[in-house]
């Protein structure tokens, strides 16, 4: 019993951490049943251009406030929250995050159209791995470093596992999730490549780019095809990229990370 309502309080507070964590600050209206997604369709037009320049933390000074487009992504009001500051390192200016023992990240609400603008490129620097963390296990589910997509979608072509997956962080929590949610993530030992489910929602897949102490300490450059990731991810074409967000946890393992995020933009292949 006591085994069984554990697994209940983690089930619950699952689902309270990705109803928060990302388009936090979207509020739900009658049209929207099911996912959040929908009021960034309808508020932001689509990018457009050959580039579209999410993060240019390195155009900003050190010390600088953030642009307020970068809105906190609150994991849960009671856990502690990740540092984020512009500091210069290594000659350019970047995002520093510092958890300790903490879980928060920042999100920008931006409209990409991943059939236009299917690559992603970003760069990172982790300071160090996390001890403990193992992205299987809901009580090691941290990492030194996180880039997060959510997408819109339609939730009438969800199971019913997932429909009560959202109906139930809704009424939980009062606010709906994304439709889907792709994570790029820093395993310690996962090889690179691999698709995680979260430990406790189909609607977020996580994939490792990076394994391992070998990169620890250097800057580490990627490009994704986020069209293809969210096809083998969740076996269907992608809708509306509508938040893009960055975060360092450390809470689950009561450990602490530093880790510094460089610019991030999306290219056409028009």
């Amino acid at each position: 019993m006591l085994r069984s309502r554990l697994r209940g309080e983690g089930m619950k507070a699952s689902i309270l951490i990705f109803a928060t964590l990302l388009l936090g600050g979207c509020a739900l209206t009658p049209t929207e049943e099911l996912v959040s997604s929908g009021a960034v369709v309808r508020e932001l037009p689509r990018e457009a251009g050959e580039a579209v320049p999410v993060a240019r933390f390195s155009r900003r000074a050190e010390g600088e406030a953030l642009a307020p487009d970068w809105e906190p992504m609150i994991v849960l009001p009671s856990k502690p929250r990740t540092r984020y500051q512009l500091v210069r390192r290594d000659g350019t200016v970047a995002l520093q995050a510092v958890a300790e023992k903490s879980a928060s990240g920042k999100v920008r609400r931006i409209r990409i159209d991943p059939s236009r603008h299917p690559t992603v490129e970003w760069r990172w620097r982790v300071s160090s791995l996390i001890p403990g963390a193992d992205k299987r296990r809901a009580s090691g589910e941290d990492s030194p470093a996180r880039l997060i997509l959510s997408f819109h979608g339609d939730p009438a072509k969800l199971d019913f596992e997932a429909r009560t997956q959202l109906r139930f962080a809704k009424a939980l929590s009062g606010q709906a999730l994304p439709y889907a949610t792709l994570m790029y993530v820093w395993s310690n030992s996962v090889p690179v490549g691999t698709v995680l489910d979260n430990p406790h929602t189909s609607r977020v897949k996580m994939i490792v780019v990076e394994s391992g102490p070998g990169g620890v300490g250097k800057w580490r450059s990627y490009q994704r095809n986020v069209r293809e990731d969210y096809r083998r991810a969740f076996g269907e074409e992608p809708w509306d990229v509508v938040a893009v967000g960055m975060m360092t946890d450390a809470d689950n393992t009561g450990q602490s990370a530093r880790s510094y995020y460089g610019d991030i933009t999306f290219l056409s292949d028009l």
